[in-house]
């Protein structure tokens, strides 16, 4: 087997990176290595790694560069923060370039003017709290879910705590050890707060914020995820959150699910089953929870609204 066909197979399985020492190991020199960078069939993504076949590429994989940024900072390195939420696939946070790594004290090094989106930390990681997501080494939900709390908004730390319930990431019993992580570190009584607004039921981001907006506002949902039947039993729909005495269902329209035409045509039809069974449907977007007041005062208004007779 030649070098070539080493390599991409370890490639395969790293998103398409490898390390200068695994190259070497398959065979390739550093010179034919710099050779592939320089003809644009390499990349490098960082120190001491390259992306294989990177003519095949647009841009370098999100993935790939997180793997090769910890990987370039040696194996004490740990992904933490909002990058081993985004490795886990823990919604909630923005999406940014940075990449979030940790470091023992000892091992941590200045390293921005190579890695200027690398942002290097030195938290205090206990063994157990670190595992392997795609093979890259990071913290696990619970320890990272714990993290972002003390350092993020309140929207924000319910929306990641929601999110990581409902994916199954973490349970009833580790969100009972979350308050022995926070500790007394900084931001850890706004943290504790949050945790008895998690709801796992809530299945965006934008679902928690409207659900938030609403309790803010003094008119919480009596339940989420609200399924109406008809009087055969017979499924009409699902609303996002639900005030059933009024018949009232709110939806949180995001991009993503929403967005294609498929789905466009199935939420009308849904809504046309919903309000012909005497049930008042409305909807929100991400902008509509930027203003404190309107999601509440819509709610409220409809809420004022006698249900037509069924």
């Amino acid at each position: 087997m030649d070098a070539f066909t080493v390599v991409r197979r370890v490639a395969q399985g790293r998103d398409g990176v490898v390390t200068l020492a695994q190259a070497q190991q398959a065979g390739l020199s550093a010179h034919e290595i710099h050779r592939l960078c320089r003809a644009g069939r390499w990349r490098v993504v960082a120190r001491g790694s390259y992306l294989v076949d990177a003519d095949r590429y647009d841009d370098v994989p999100r993935r790939a560069r997180v793997r090769a940024a910890v990987t370039s900072f040696g194996r004490y390195a740990v992904a933490v923060l909002g990058t081993a939420a985004e490795l886990h696939g823990i919604a909630g946070l923005a999406r940014t370039d940075e990449i979030h790594l940790s470091l023992p004290g000892p091992a941590a090094r200045p390293a921005r003017a190579a890695h200027p989106e690398v942002m290097v930390h030195q938290l205090v990681i206990e063994p157990g709290q670190v595992g392997q997501v795609y093979g890259i080494p990071a913290t696990d939900p619970v320890r990272t879910v714990a993290d972002l709390a003390l350092r993020t908004d309140r929207f924000t730390a319910v929306s990641l705590l929601d999110s990581a319930v409902n994916q199954q990431f973490m349970t009833a019993d580790d969100m009972l050890v979350i308050p022995r992580l926070l500790g007394r570190r900084r931001g850890a009584v706004a943290a504790r707060l949050c945790l008895a607004e998690a709801d796992g039921r809530a299945q965006s981001p934008l679902e928690t914020r409207v659900r938030l907006r609403c309790v803010d506002g003094r008119v919480p949902p009596d339940d989420l995820q609200v399924e109406v039947r008809d009087d055969d039993g017979y499924l009409l729909g699902v609303g996002d959150l639900g005030w059933r005495a009024r018949r009232v269902l709110a939806e949180a329209d995001g991009r993503g699910p929403h967005a294609a035409p498929e789905a466009v045509f199935a939420d009308r039809r849904r809504q046309n089953r919903l309000v012909n069974a005497g049930w008042t449907v409305l909807r929100f977007t991400w902008q509509d929870t930027l203003h404190p007041a309107y999601v509440p005062d819509t709610v409220r208004q409809a809420l004022r609204t006698p249900p037509p007779p069924r």
